[in-house]
């Protein structure tokens, strides 16, 4: 699937730290969700439907995600 990811809107959550590794979200037409690295905003992004986004999110806010060493 190509999707024009040309003319998105691209933003950083509030939280987001000023350490420069942040990830960047835009809401794309037909209910897609694009994400990329904030600090190659030229480069590949992540596009997600609805389903995978809230998916994702809940995984995030469950903690699923978290990095233990």
């Amino acid at each position: 699937m190509n999707i024009d990811l040309s003319g998105a809107l691209w933003f950083k959550s509030a939280h987001s730290e000023s350490s420069g590794q942040c990830v960047e979200v835009a809401f794309l037409g037909g209910d897609m969700i694009g994400v990329r690295d904030s600090k190659n905003p030229t480069g590949p992004a992540l596009v997600f439907t609805p389903g995978e986004w809230a998916a994702f999110t809940a995984g995030v806010t469950d903690g699923e995600f978290d990095h233990h060493a």
